[in-house]
């Protein structure tokens, strides 16, 4: 991309972004995002096919600038720091925007790939970090995959967030991560 498209794309994921913060998946309008970062709708739509594509990216974009990995040298806090952070994430008022989008784009063909690419990729790819970390130094069963263990840390959060049938607090959130890695049988 030229420094022009550049920086359209970045007022488009900007603006976008922060109409998600004031209300979500609704009030992130292709009207409302082109109004906010000054990008027509054409060249909006010449770089997303929809506005939940476009709402997909820049989620991916504030969840990655909000959740930095740790880096404690040792896998069970490290993967234990990583469900906490991502549990008060969801907890938040993120979370109502992660369940508007993973809606919107399970009905939404076009969309779905924006949500893999830019939203579950980046996570997966972040903890994958962790989890190789902890390969590495032999912490952890180098025959459990990467997106086995991803799905079992975090897999419970999305649940819980989207069926509301318990909390996403700090001790659940510990809770899950040490059933996860220490495992349910005695």
């Amino acid at each position: 991309m030229n420094p022009r498209s550049v920086r359209a794309h970045n007022d488009v994921l900007a603006a976008t972004i922060a109409l998600l913060d004031e209300g979500g998946l609704p009030a992130a309008t292709v009207d409302a995002i082109s109004s906010r970062s000054g990008v027509s709708k054409a060249t909006i739509y010449k770089h997303w096919p929809n506005r939940t594509a476009v709402a997909a990216e820049a989620f991916g974009r504030r969840m990655t600038d909000a959740i930095p990995l740790p880096d404690s040298g040792n896998a069970r806090d490290d993967l234990s720091e990583q469900v906490r952070r991502v549990s008060a994430f969801y907890a938040g008022r993120h979370g109502l925007v992660f369940a508007q989008l993973l809606a919107a784009t399970v009905a939404d063909p076009e969309a779905a790939p924006f949500f893999r690419e830019f939203f579950l990729d980046g996570r997966r790819q972040a903890v994958a970090v962790l989890w190789d970390r902890a390969v590495s130094r032999g912490e952890v069963k180098a025959s459990v995959s990467v997106d086995t263990a991803i799905d079992l840390l975090f897999g419970p959060l999305i649940f819980r967030l989207l069926s509301g049938h318990a909390p996403l607090s700090p001790p659940d959130a510990d809770a899950l991560a040490s059933a996860a890695l220490t495992g349910l049988l005695a």
